[in-house]
């Protein structure tokens, strides 16, 4: 058994990646901190950061952000990352880049990388962008997608997959992962309130749990904690958490901004002996395939080699909902 860490982060947004020094100093300072601190009762072995913790994407067009904020990986931040996993023998789900790759000129994507003691592990690019205010680009928009959309990591503290805020909505995206093997679901986010950890729409804390319990894994859950006035135009609630595999709340930070650090245990062979245990409730080994034929059809078609634009995607809503 080990604690996992979900760390919020309260900074202002960047107008420039020569910016983006400063928070990762702040970052590493709060994974030196937490290991540190609760080392007398236990060894803190994954720690997970907010979406937008380095970069928030302030322009309305790729091309401002491609020009100012985005940045490739890997860079001298996750070299700090893996300086500090090295270190302590801990893994951190870093809070996301907005990400250019030669391989894609043109294109910003919203991604978020597993750092170990090894090094680099994997990066994840968010999926669903929060459309139609996000002008990120899906691996779901490059014919021929190279990579990997779905990594689940295999390391010592677990399989370990992650997915980024608005990603967490749609349960396909999360069984992806599941079905690949994660034990451990890591969401990496940025969701804003009203849809926050406070009633009557605590989304934030009902998809956590869900998406916990349909797929016996546990969840560790990083929200961002900014101010409305480093984020405008929404307010931030925070309420960072973990969850087990029953969709119990193990931690959860208090409601609100501000940097704020929960902790909580995960029991993995715990997890791995219900898993084999159970015959009811087992979502995994029960799901009929067979009989669900809406994924396979199209709704919102991908971009192609169209550039991403807000008009662009309210386009593409448009003839999804037609379809």
């Amino acid at each position: 058994m080990y604690y996992a860490a979900a760390c919020q982060t309260d900074f202002p947004a960047p107008s420039h990646r020569r910016e983006i020094a400063a928070r990762t100093a702040r970052m590493a300072e709060i994974i030196e901190q937490t290991v540190i601190g609760y080392e007398p009762f236990f060894d803190v072995r994954l720690l997970v950061f907010p979406e937008f913790a380095h970069a928030v994407p302030i322009h309305d067009r790729v091309e401002r952000l491609y020009e100012d904020l985005a940045i490739e990986i890997p860079n001298e931040h996750t070299e700090v990352y893996h300086r500090l996993a090295r270190k302590h023998g801990c893994y951190i789900q870093t809070g996301t880049f907005l990400e250019r790759d030669e391989r894609f000129p043109g294109h910003v994507f919203n991604t978020t990388c597993l750092i170990g003691p090894e090094g680099l592990l994997a990066r994840y690019r968010k999926v669903n962008p929060w459309i139609p205010w996000e002008i990120h680009t899906s691996p779901h928009d490059l014919p021929d997608y190279p990579d990997d959309p779905f990594p689940v990591v295999e390391t010592e503290i677990g399989r370990l997959g992650v997915a980024i805020c608005y990603d967490w909505l749609f349960p396909e995206t999360i069984r992806e992962l599941a079905f690949r093997g994660a034990e451990v679901l890591i969401r990496v986010s940025a969701y804003m309130d009203p849809w926050g950890s406070t009633e009557p729409m605590n989304w934030w804390t009902l998809v956590n749990r869900t998406r916990a319990l349909e797929n016996t894994a546990y969840v560790v859950a990083a929200n961002q904690g900014a101010e409305m006035k480093n984020y405008p135009p929404f307010s931030w609630p925070g309420g960072s958490m973990a969850v087990d595999y029953d969709g119990r709340v193990l931690a959860q930070a208090d409601p609100g901004p501000g940097e704020k650090v929960v902790v909580a245990p995960i029991d993995l062979a715990r997890l791995r002996e219900e898993r084999q245990r159970r015959r009811g409730h087992d979502t995994r080994s029960h799901f009929r395939a067979e009989v669900h034929g809406y994924a396979a059809q199209r709704r919102l078609a991908p971009a192609g080699d169209e550039l991403i634009t807000m008009d662009g995607l309210n386009q593409r809503i448009e003839a999804a909902r037609r379809r």
